[in-house]
């Protein structure tokens, strides 16, 4: 277990999180896997903007977290698992 990489774990995860995502805006549509995109977000409603004169920044974060993307995180786990 120890000779695992990280960095495997982290992309099987948010590729996990992405298709899950995707696959629950899909599902959207459809009226008996709607629950798939039941879920909560959570972060920034409004950016902020520092303004330095010469040089404008724009911080902002919003993450949506779904049933689907859940269930891709459990099985980005399952495939990290058995390799």
């Amino acid at each position: 277990m120890r000779n695992k990489n990280f960095w495997i774990l982290l992309l099987l995860l948010l590729a996990g999180i992405v298709l899950g995502g995707f696959l629950g805006n899909l599902a959207q549509g459809v009226s008996w896997l709607s629950w798939l995109n039941f879920g909560q977000s959570f972060g920034l409603d409004s950016p902020i903007i520092l303004n330095f004169g010469v040089l404008i920044i724009t911080f902002g974060l919003s993450i949506r977290i779904t049933m689907a993307s859940i269930i891709g995180v459990a099985i980005a786990l399952i495939v990290y698992r058995c390799l």
